[in-house]
């Protein structure tokens, strides 16, 4: 049966099991858009397509499956850059469709041409140029394999409008066939005997978990590693939520703003277990000070992550979960009580996020927004999508995920803007959710446009803003590092609750403790989208902190008189 190609590409999709994607048409889309009308796939309008990029991200993280966005040439394409970006660093499927000039006009500065394949060959896994309809189904077939096996990352279509309005014979490939493409690996063993050796030998062994254990599915695999040999764990940011936060064997968050006894412990250990984790610099501080005692054994899918940022003893290039199961009945079960002792003393009486109920002391504080918001949510089925800044590393610290995929956060590009599209995303692909944007009122701005999106479209989420009137993690740094010469990190914001209200959604502001849980389970009542502005101090900062490119337990402690007010933790 002959179809164009714009067809095509829409049967594809629906093959592929797509039920939704992000975009906004334009010119050299209109083919593709025109035909979308005949298949069941639902379209979420944008309003901008930095936005498309980022709901596909959180669809695809919320999920596990590939999200799809797509835009026109040109301008509309640039625009998905920082969104594609964003889920390369990450490791997020997604698949980014853009419309491209006629073939014939290609090379010429065409209105609204512009080469999206070359500007994104460093930041996808792979893209295409598609110039005649018989490629289109191959292609797609290709494109959502790539995506989303292996290492999963982010793959780009360019299709050019006249493929798009060219027809042909349609045939589904029923298999993606790529030369040179090798997504699956297996340890030997004798690398597994290796790792053996140094996981019996060790005596003060830590576990660090990344973002890997829930792209593979590991959660129970590490959880019987980890208790079957007595291992702590120390948690990424991206990890966190893939082992329980009430985990006995749970230390908490490692790195930059990581609890300061996780980081103590990680400079002391003699083995590093890195499950799914890629040694990010916000992970390790000064790579030449970094374990210096630590042998290390590093489970990783992408062999070009093995000794890329440190140096490691045993590299098992694998599936997490595929590789402990292999790994894991051959482990003795060893007492490490000492050790887990240790760690504790180390702990002490520091941990402040523990106590509780956080003091109130009259002023609202980003910790008691989060630590309240995670009391009043803790016991449904919550995703909280963050944006970059200090409210991210805040509701690290003060919202115990329990679960995988319940917290979404740009990581490794860390990108201001993302919350906000990336919720409603998460919140089209898991609707029974009750889906949180916890978001600074600098990266609030840079997508609030897509309110628009959420009042068209009916999308349910709510919406915490920590507005403390600055560029807040800027700020701090300006504060500890530049004797306090804010240099445009003060913000004059618009009224939050207005411009909500203006798109008639519901809005409410809080400037006290005592009116925090009122506002949440109101919220989370409220059957449409609520944003809530939290007046918040000005001048707070996160703690601790490892300076960039310092020592891991060179760090910057809360001063006392923080601690005695609960301030921040």
């Amino acid at each position: 049966m002959k179809k164009t190609g714009a067809q095509i590409l829409w049967e594809s999709l629906v093959r592929e099991g797509v039920t939704c994607v992000f975009g906004y048409p334009g010119g050299a889309i209109l083919p593709a858009y025109d035909a979308m009308l005949d298949y069941p796939i639902r379209h979420i309008l944008v309003r901008h397509e930095q936005g498309a990029t980022h709901m596909a991200d959180g669809f695809a993280r919320a999920t596990g499956q590939v999200g799809v966005a797509i835009a026109t040439s040109g301008p509309g394409a640039t625009n998905m850059v920082t969104g594609i970006a964003t889920a390369m660093m990450d490791s997020v499927p997604i698949v980014c469709i853009t419309g491209q000039v006629g073939s014939k006009a290609i090379g010429s500065d065409a209105f609204q041409e512009t080469d999206i394949t070359g500007i994104t060959l460093p930041i996808t896994k792979h893209n295409y140029l598609v110039t005649r309809p018989e490629e289109v189904a191959r292609v797609v077939r290709e494109a959502f394999y790539v995506a989303r096996s292996g290492r999963p990352g982010p793959v780009l279509i360019d299709i050019t409008k006249d493929c798009q309005q060219s027809s042909c014979e349609f045939e589904w490939p029923e298999e993606p066939k790529l030369r040179g493409y090798r997504p699956s690996h297996k340890p030997s063993s004798r690398e597994v005997e290796q790792a053996l050796e140094l996981i019996h030998s060790a005596k003060r062994p830590i576990i660090l978990a990344g973002r890997g254990i829930q792209l593979s599915n590991a959660r129970e695999a590490v959880l019987k590693f980890a208790e079957q040999a007595n291992v702590p764990i120390a948690m990424t940011l991206l990890g966190l939520g893939a082992i329980p936060a009430s985990h006995p064997l749970n230390l908490g968050m490692m790195g930059m703003h990581g609890e300061a006894w996780v980081n103590t412990a990680i400079q002391e250990a003699d083995l590093l277990l890195a499950f799914g984790m890629r040694f990010d610099d916000r992970v390790t501080g000064n790579i030449k000070t970094y374990a210096p005692n630590a042998r290390k054994i590093h489970i990783e899918i992408d062999p070009a992550e093995l000794n890329k940022n440190v140096r490691v003893d045993v590299g098992l290039i694998g599936d997490l979960r595929e590789t402990l199961e292999q790994l894991q009945p051959q482990v003795e079960p060893c007492d490490r009580s000492d050790w887990l002792a240790y760690i504790s003393m180390l702990k002490g009486d520091s941990a402040v996020r523990d106590i509780q109920n956080l003091p109130d002391n009259g002023h609202l504080y980003a910790a008691h927004v989060i630590n309240d918001l995670w009391r009043e949510t803790r016991d449904r089925e919550t995703i909280v999508v963050t944006d970059v800044g200090q409210h991210q590393m805040w509701e690290a610290q003060y919202y115990k995920h329990e679960e995988p995929r319940s917290l979404i956060t740009s990581g490794g590009l860390g990108t201001m803007g993302f919350a906000l599209p990336a919720a409603i995303g998460a919140k089209v692909a898991r609707p029974d959710a009750e889906v949180w944007v916890v978001v600074g009122d600098g990266g609030f701005q840079m997508t609030m446009c897509e309110l628009a999106t959420i009042a068209q479209e009916g999308i349910d989420i709510n919406i915490a803003i920590i507005n403390n009137g600055f560029l807040g993690m800027v700020r701090q740094w300006q504060e500890f590092f530049y004797e306090r010469r804010y240099a445009a990190t003060p913000l004059v914001n618009p009224d939050f609750v207005k411009l909500t209200e203006a798109f008639g959604l519901k809005a409410m502001r809080v400037t006290s403790r005592s009116e925090v849980v009122g506002a949440v389970r109101e919220a989370s009542a409220h059957q449409g989208t609520v944003l809530i502005d939290f007046r918040v101090e000005q001048e707070d900062s996160v703690y601790p902190m490892v300076p960039a490119g310092n020592d891991l337990h060179n760090m910057i402690r809360r001063p006392s008189a923080i601690i005695e007010t609960g301030a921040d933790a």
